[in-house]
């Protein structure tokens, strides 16, 4: 039973542990903040946590510095953070793939939901669908009509199984009826390596890596995978506009700690990053990217954690249903 001595000293344990968190919350940032890339260094996602890293480091007044720690999908360098103490000095840089497809492709030793706490949305990249000059529909209406007509006839390069190219073609043939052959490769470079000399005929390619290319008239370009037009290129269609109703599909990135993070700490990350993502000059940098700025609602914790259920949820019946498993 319990006596009013131990009630009191119970009460002033927890006032005095709330007293602690206050002053780590008021102390924090006191030294670098170390913020997990799980890929490899060049890539779309690395130059934008690089952005991102650098201008959040303006805000906490001191320095985020990018790891990079890679492997299987992402899992490697995710898993490390998830384990790390939760003190608000080893973040992830996490993205869809590491957050909603390796819980599916991997059998991992953490849960991508319940061992991270949510910081903030950082930013999305849709899809862009391209053709090779030589493959003859010239828009998305005249590409499903064809691949219809000549069902397994074409063939789809992608960056390898699980990667965001390789389940946009999946969900692409799903939506749309359509069948064609889909080629992996070790990244997406080589891939559209192959597209530009006519190898393959087409590949649902990021837009930070199939840009270049259509501004340089190498590529026909069908349509970005979103329902709104890309701010960097905004004379492509929208899959809406173009014959594709709804058939959305984006490379997101986020910011997580380790569960158990100081709410007063993960308010001070969550600020970092809205005061961040206010600033035009980062802005035109994402924007330059082909990526988009998260919509302000979902620039918090709460907003990331709804926007990752609704992405799993989405795509998990997907993946499971392709029977997506890593290489």
């Amino acid at each position: 039973m319990l006596t009013r001595r131990t009630v009191l000293a119970a009460l002033a344990a927890m006032g005095a542990c709330g007293n602690i968190g206050a002053a780590v919350a008021d102390d924090y940032p006191s030294h670098p903040i170390t913020m997990g890339m799980p890929f490899a260094a060049g890539g779309p996602g690395d130059v934008l946590a690089r952005i991102m890293a650098a201008r959040m480091g303006q805000a906490l007044g001191q320095n985020v510095i990018v790891e990079n720690i890679t492997g299987a999908a992402g899992s490697i360098g995710t898993g490390a953070v998830a384990r790390a103490a939760p003190d608000g000095y080893s973040l992830i840089f996490g993205n869809w793939t590491t957050h909603v497809v390796d819980p599916v492709a991997y059998n991992l030793n953490y849960d991508a939901t319940k061992d991270f706490a949510p910081v903030a949305l950082v930013a999305t990249q849709p899809a862009l669908i391209i053709g090779s000059k030589s493959f003859p529909p010239n828009n998305l209406r005249e590409l499903i009509a064809w691949l219809k007509a000549n069902p397994d006839k074409a063939t789809s390069g992608n960056a390898g199984a699980g990667s965001a190219t390789h389940v946009a073609s999946v969900f692409f043939q799903r939506e749309t009826g359509t069948r064609f052959q889909l080629v992996p490769y070790r990244g997406g470079a080589p891939a559209m390596a192959d597209l530009l000399a006519g190898h393959i005929d087409m590949m649902f390619d990021l837009a930070a890596d199939a840009l270049p290319q259509v501004r340089a008239g190498q590529v026909k370009a069908y349509a970005v995978t979103a329902s709104t037009r890309m701010t960097a290129q905004p004379d492509i269609p929208t899959v809406d506009e173009a014959g594709a109703p709804g058939v959305y599909v984006a490379l997101w990135n986020g910011l997580w700690g380790p569960r158990g993070m100081p709410e007063a700490v993960i308010d001070k990350l969550d600020a970092a990053v809205i005061e961040s993502l206010s600033d035009p000059k980062l802005r035109a940098k994402i924007n330059d990217l082909g990526g988009e700025i998260a919509p302000r609602e979902l620039q918090t914790p709460r907003g990331l954690a709804d926007f990752q259920k609704a992405e799993t949820d989405k795509w998990w019946p997907v993946l499971k249903a392709a029977g997506i498993k890593p290489q």
